[in-house]
């Protein structure tokens, strides 16, 4: 069954936070629904469509960031009561505005997840959940990871209620008062829960920052995962999901918003599995998303508020209907009037912006003029992809961006993103001048681009900082820098468990360090690892390498720390990182190893599929112009062998590819060298000599010759 909607933008308010827009429920079942939508400015607003014209019914005072949104009410009756939170405040108001509840939580951090059941709260700031009853104090409960959402379930299904923890470290964590009841393994970490059926039921939907989706079932003991939808077109993250039966089959459908602006129905076949029914990019990220009816009475739709504040509907309500010649004068009118409004608030407009130059232009050429610096919100992510092994850096501002400076003192490469229209150029880095810089890059964006999306991947053992100089299209010209921690070991990502049966390598260190100490270490060597020092006398943490495959099981307490990896190149690095940071601190390390010199010949087998791919990947992309050539001279290619004229008919696709993976032999043959000289460095040997020996049997490249010039020297 097709599915087709049309968008109809609202109106705009602030930035806004992820879930800080909701539905009132409606006065009647076939009645338009109100919309309340908070921002960045601290101010709630709730309002209705008459006329295609957004009717507010009230707006709040400016105040603190208010960061997420609920609706509650009594068990039984409608959710139409709002609550927000900002800081470490809840605040509570009624469908016309009128504020009932102001309630201080007793957080040291803000709060940045909430869920309202009836007389139960819940708040989530960091690492910490907290459940209050009728506004006192109930259960308490310390993550282990950092906590993105929080969802309370109530079921005849189940024995007794249970709160779950969306938590970064890719559990999910079922509560049983201020005890862990169990947690549940999902494929990435969750950013958003949300309940399947809003009126009961023991099943909820997950979304996860790398873009996938899941169904589980839970249950008093454990939890069953009923199906998950992967990333497989690698869309953005998943910011929110709500349910609402938009296809009108009875059943009801997924909603999705995502963080590259990807708004998705899916619908459910014959067989009960999730199909996509529906997909419609908006220009920036959706940060709430809600199924309803708002525009015109009896038509569904489904709303989405973006980063910017836009409130926009997707709805079953025809746009373009196709009308009687009867008809046609009415809709011109109709057409008519919206136009003549929508000139004269233009025309309004234009007036406020030339006075607001000419009294900007005054008050600059004034004896009392104070430069002022304008302020502007920018949505940055920073995440580790596991398909391509690379760093997906995703800058969105409010306003236009004019352009981009990134700058590396450590060696990345930058990777080609489909998606940017931007036009980046290159300064020449002298890194052998040690000024620190080993990428200069400036992105030129086009007009009315907001959002960036760039992918770089970086070498493991080489770290450093990644800058970036946002500039936008504001006067008087201003600028914001983030930065980015490229990590010793970057390419690793946490995994809940590792294959023991491995050869591994070992590492151990004894001495006089404490167990946040330690922990601080691990946390400046490894990406995806809580800042917290975990609760605990001592903590695992799994991890594996998402360009090569390999391993690393991490476990350390007070005193001691115990590594184990298939990869002798990632022992090395920690070793040596390690040993630089108990040095800084003055702390005297006792260091140790376990070598597997099996290892060594089975990190080149996981190596050998990838390094062969590339080596056949450049050796066609070599083939191309010599072989068009040919075809022009002779007219045809008919007279080429099979493999050549495969080479002609996927020149386009081959070279796309090589464009896309720059360096990623250099970046092979760069591991196995480190992998040789690190075999050699923990037995004592130095064999830098015999590198170019190593590059030229790379260059006529064959496993069995490879392994054994490694057992050979």
């Amino acid at each position: 069954m097709e599915l087709h909607l049309n968008r109809v933008d609202y109106t705009q308010v602030g930035v806004t936070s992820q879930k800080t827009m909701r539905l009132l429920p409606p006065l009647s079942k076939k009645a338009t629904q109100k919309v309340a939508i908070a921002d960045h400015d601290g101010v709630l607003t709730c309002f209705g469509m008459k006329k295609g014209e957004a009717v507010p019914v009230f707006k709040t005072l400016p105040g603190p960031k208010i960061a997420r949104m609920d609706l509650g009410g009594a068990v039984g009756s409608p959710r139409e009561k709002i609550f927000v939170c900002s800081g470490f405040q809840v605040r509570g108001f009624t469908k016309k505005g009128k504020q009932f509840l102001t309630f201080e939580a007793n957080l040291t951090e803000n709060i940045n997840a909430m869920h309202v059941s009836g007389a139960d709260l819940f708040v989530c700031a960091s690492y910490i959940y907290n459940h209050y009853l009728d506004c006192k104090d109930q259960d308490y409960f310390l993550s282990g990871d950092k906590i993105n959402d929080v969802l309370y379930l109530s079921s005849e299904n189940l024995t007794r209620p249970f709160p779950i923890l969306a938590c970064q470290d890719r559990i999910l964590r079922v509560l049983q008062g201020s005890e862990l009841a169990y947690g549940i393994e999902v494929p990435g970490p969750p950013s958003v829960l949300e309940l399947y059926n809003k009126d009961g039921g023991d099943e909820i939907l997950y979304g996860t920052t790398d873009g996938k989706i899941g169904l589980v079932q839970i249950g008093d003991q454990s939890a069953s995962i009923k199906w998950e939808i992967d990333n497989d077109k690698k869309k953005g993250g998943i910011l929110c999901v709500d349910t609402y039966d938009i296809i009108g089959d009875g059943v009801s459908d997924v909603l999705v918003g995502r963080d590259d602006g990807t708004v998705e129905v899916y619908g459910f076949d014959s067989s009960g599995d999730p199909t996509l029914r529906f997909e419609h990019v908006l220009s920036e990220s959706v940060t709430s998303i809600q199924g309803g009816c708002v525009g015109k009475e009896s038509y569904d739709e489904v709303v989405a508020a973006t980063y910017t504040g836009w409130v926009t509907g997707l709805t079953t309500e025809p746009q373009r209907a196709e009308v009687g010649p009867g008809d046609e004068v009415k809709m011109s009118k109709e057409m008519q009037s919206k136009v003549d409004a929508l000139r004269a608030e233009l025309e309004q407009l234009q007036v406020k912006v030339l006075q607001g130059r000419e009294q900007y232009h005054q008050t600059s050429q004034s004896s009392t003029a104070v430069s002022a610096v304008p302020v502007f919100s920018i949505n940055d992510k920073f995440t580790l992809c596991q398909d391509d092994a690379s760093y997906s850096l995703t800058l969105e501002v409010q306003t236009a961006i004019d352009n981009l400076l990134l700058q590396s003192d450590v060696p990345i490469d930058l990777l080609d993103v489909d998606k940017n229209s931007a036009v980046v150029s290159f300064s020449e880095c002298d890194s052998e001048q040690h000024n620190g810089n080993f990428l200069l890059a400036t992105y030129r964006c086009q007009a009315n681009t907001t959002r960036l999306e760039l992918k770089v991947r970086s070498i493991e053992g080489q770290y450093g900082t990644l800058q970036a100089y946002i500039t936008p299209r504001l006067q008087p010209k201003t600028c914001q820098v983030r930065q980015y921690q490229i990590k010793p070991l970057s390419l690793h990502q946490r995994i809940h468990s590792i294959d023991q049966d491995r050869p591994m390598n070992r590492l151990s260190l004894v001495g006089q360090f404490s167990f946040a100490e330690i922990h601080s270490w691990v946390v400046f060597c490894l990406p995806e690892v809580p800042e917290k020092t975990p609760a605990g006398e001592s903590i695992t943490f799994y991890f594996h390498n998402t360009f090569l495959g390999t391993q690393l099981e991490a476990t350390y307490c007070k005193g001691e720390g115990h590594f184990k990896s298939d990869n002798i190149s990632t022992i090395s690095i920690l070793s040596d990182v390690l040993s630089k940071e108990a040095t800084k601190r003055k702390i005297n390390l006792n260091i140790s190893y376990e070598i597997n010199d099996e290892s060594v010949s089975h990190t080149l087998r996981m190596i050998h599929p990838k390094l062969e791919y590339q080596l056949l990947l450049a050796r066609k992309v070599q083939l191309i112009d010599a072989l068009k050539e040919l075809q022009v001279h002779e007219g045809n290619a008919d007279f080429l062998i099979p493999e050549y004229r495969s080479i002609l008919d996927e020149s386009a696709n081959l070279l796309e590819e090589y464009k896309k993976q720059p360096a990623h032999l250099e970046r092979l043959y760069g591991m196995i060298t480190d992998l040789f000289i690190d075999k050699f460095k923990f037995k004592g040997q130095n064999v830098k000599t015999k590198v170019s020996s190593l590059l030229e049997i790379l260059d006529n490249y064959d496993l069995n010759s490879l392994l054994d010039f490694f057992n050979e020297v």
